[in-house]
């Protein structure tokens, strides 16, 4: 009895080995190896980073925050400032974080800002607010990895306008307040993806209709440079002619301004293409290196800014003027 429990027991034992070894074989056969090219870094998101703390009516001490997408990296690497669009209005920091991280991904770290808007606030508080975060990267380069002398400016629509008058206005310290002042704001690249130049102009080339929305009090431009008619100024874009020219990028073009690269698309109904027409052909005429490109099919904003056609393009352009 006891030789046929232990020649039970043997059985079961290999009955075991067996079926281990047929799992095994062919778990292995259905495996297959995947070779990785690592040609990605992690990128770190650090985000509501209070970079300014500007007054705005009614208030001594607004907190303005950035998100930074930081990648790996063990040297110090180039920064770009993304300023986003909000028709003058609202600055959501959130958006477009695909292009952000594309961004990222080819080796920059990005800080996506809010700004002063109208009504409550007027130009040029919101230029004040994208020099202190490029002033406030600089002061931290060392936390956030940055390579202080290498910072590039982004932005759509309203962004757009404001990355622009951001390089136009490299070296005039009229525009810097705040905190950070032994810092420069000055950049090295500018992307101005359907921005503005001329605020008298957004409309030219549109239906008439649509160009007098534009011949408001109420139009975002006019708010822009007067505010509120109850706090303001009251009249349309057109009726502060002085106010208007020292709130345009146009105005203050000069050689010294870094490279730009101009996008528009051929279906946009909100800001003319002739805004970064004539842009394009002001920086021209001063000696500044400027692309401009028109994208076919795209409107003002949308899918695609997103597309790796527009996205390659940018950052090839970030590559040679910031590596």
């Amino acid at each position: 009895m006891k030789m046929k429990s232990m020649y039970s027991i043997l059985l079961l034992i290999a009955t075991l080995f067996i079926s281990c070894n047929t799992i095994a074989s062919a778990s292995s056969r259905d495996s297959q190896e995947l070779e990785v090219s690592l040609t990605r870094n992690p990128v770190k998101l650090i985000s509501n980073v209070v970079f300014s703390q500007p007054s705005m009516r009614g208030f001594d001490n607004v907190p303005l925050k950035m998100d930074i997408l930081q990648p790996a990296s063990k040297k110090a690497i180039p920064a770009v400032v993304f300023v986003t669009g909000g028709g003058f209005i609202n600055a959501n920091k959130d958006n477009y974080l695909q292009q952000r991280m594309d961004i990222a991904n080819a080796g920059y770290v990005v800080a996506s800002i809010e700004y002063r808007v109208a009504p409550t606030s007027t130009f040029p508080a919101p230029l004040e607010d994208v020099k202190s975060a490029v002033r406030y990267l600089r002061a931290n380069a060392a936390k956030f990895g940055i390579d202080p002398q290498r910072i590039a400016v982004m932005g759509g629509s309203a962004g757009g306008y404001l990355a622009a008058f951001t390089g136009v206005t490299n070296g005039i310290k009229k525009f810097d307040q705040g905190e950070h002042l032994d810092q420069s704001s000055d950049v090295q690249a500018v992307i101005d993806q359907y921005g503005l130049s001329d605020l008298t102009k957004v409309a030219d080339g549109f239906p008439q209709e649509i160009q007098d929305r534009h011949k408001s009090p109420g139009a975002t431009e006019a708010l822009w440079v007067n505010g509120s008619s109850v706090f303001g100024e009251l009249g349309s874009i057109n009726d502060v002619p002085e106010k208007a020219a020292a709130a345009n990028p146009i105005t203050y073009i000069t050689k010294d301004a870094p490279p730009f690269l101009l996008m528009h698309g051929n279906q946009d109904t909100v800001v003319s293409p002739k805004q970064t027409e004539i842009l394009h052909e002001a920086l021209i005429s001063k000696g500044v290196d400027s692309t401009r490109y028109i994208v076919k099919g795209a409107a003002h904003g949308g899918p695609y800014w997103l597309q790796p056609e527009v996205m390659n393009i940018v950052i090839d352009f970030l590559d040679k003027h910031l590596k």
